[in-house]
């Protein structure tokens, strides 16, 4: 006879463990001590087994009759339910180990090993443990598209609409990785192509007139902030590089010898090791750099960490802090500064130009990156446009 919910509850402990029967090989097995537990005896293959379906009362008659079902199903299978729930069992305690978070640090040490820029794993490593960090306790299997839209909303309400892009896309990366390890087999962000609002790209702003650098000049000369932040904007307006490696130079990339910082292949956007004459300007800055943060890896060392670079918004902060708005200068946009008066002072070929800006692509790499045509005709122009900022910021 079937059991009812009342005898389950009902059942008290013996001298000797005893077992109330249900139906279809299911028993209450109930122990000395009193503990209760759903049991299903079974055979395979000739040979008699016990599966335990689990304890009660957190698994009730209901759901122990249902489990019975499932293993006897299994059964019809040729399957051992028992092999079964053990290897569920070592699947779930793996995926439990294989959460997002131990996943994206792995996918960030595996950028370091592919020699990346040293600015790409740190926005990677911004977006993954920064503004993904609620998806990194979850098991990668257990983390769905909604899961996912959670995390990107929240960013683009914040008004970060192209770091939610950003960020839907190096989360796809690591569930990618993922995949190819083995640990998942879907990526949940390729159902969200579309949810997202789209970025529309613009120009960086940037001031294009030798007045006006001269009064950005003067405010960043002025600006009582950070020592190693000033020193970064300084080299930015003086060297014109892309800000990520501005603030990732290292002093192993200079020679103050020869004036020259070099900026390694893995750092720059076209991965081609890019040299940068110094005027005497910069090496007055880095020799100030020098004295302050000699002893740490990075020029321009973040106030928090000496170990660390500053953040991706410091420069483009500090501008708005000085009275600059996004809408007349940023941080990339002296490139386009000295683009534009160095291309309108006629003293320079164009092809040295953007030599200088390392941004050629295509047919023009050889002829433009050829550094012994062009290397002093650089030099000279790189002396010029300090020296040009030098007098409109003391005119």
């Amino acid at each position: 006879m079937a059991l009812t919910d009342i005898q389950v509850k009902n059942a008290k402990a013996d001298s000797k463990p005893r077992k109330l029967s249900d139906e279809k090989g299911l028993y209450l097995y109930i122990s000395v001590a009193g503990g209760k537990s759903w049991r299903f005896d079974y055979d395979f293959f000739g040979k008699r087994k016990t599966l335990t379906i689990g304890a009660y009362p957190t698994v009730g008659l209901a759901d122990a009759r249902r489990l019975r079902d499932e293993a006897k199903k299994k059964l019809a299978e040729g399957l051992d339910p028992s092999l079964a729930k053990k290897r569920e069992h070592l699947a779930a305690k793996a995926a439990a180990g294989n959460t997002f978070g131990v996943i994206a640090d792995e996918f960030i040490e595996k950028l370091k090993r592919d020699r990346r820029a040293e600015p790409t794993i740190t926005k990677n490593k911004w977006m993954l443990k920064d503004l993904a960090a609620k998806l990194g306790p979850y098991p990668v299997t257990q983390i769905t598209a909604r899961d996912v839209l959670g995390v990107l909303t929240g960013i683009e309400k914040s008004g970060r609409v192209e770091s939610a892009l950003a960020t839907r896309a190096a989360i796809g990366r690591v569930f990618r990785y993922a995949i190819a390890t083995a640990r998942a087999e879907n990526d949940p962000t390729s159902a969200l192509r579309g949810a997202l609002q789209r970025h529309v790209p613009v120009n960086h702003a940037a001031l294009t007139t030798k007045a006006e650098m001269g009064g950005l000049m003067r405010a960043i000369y002025g600006y009582e902030g950070w020592p190693s932040l000033v020193g970064a904007l300084k080299i930015q307006a003086l060297c014109f590089a892309r800000p990520g490696e501005t603030r990732s130079m290292e002093w192993t990339e200079l020679d103050f010898d020869k004036s020259v910082w070099t900026i390694p292949a893995e750092k720059t956007k076209m991965r081609r090791e890019h040299h940068v004459p110094l005027s005497k300007q910069a090496v007055e800055v880095l020799a100030e750099m020098k004295v302050l943060f000699g002893d740490k890896p990075y020029v321009f060392p973040s106030m928090m960490s000496g170990k660390k670079v500053l953040s991706e918004n410091s420069m483009n902060s500090a501008l708005r802090r000085m009275g600059v708005t996004e809408t007349q200068h940023t941080a990339h946009g002296f490139r386009s500064s000295a683009s534009s008066i160095l291309n309108e002072s006629g003293e320079f070929s164009a092809d040295a130009i953007e030599a200088q800006l390392a941004h050629i692509e295509g047919s023009k790499i050889r002829r433009v990156y050829n550094r012994a045509t062009y290397w002093e005709e650089r030099v000279r122009m790189m002396n010029w446009w300090a020296d040009t900022l030098d007098l409109e910021r003391r005119g």
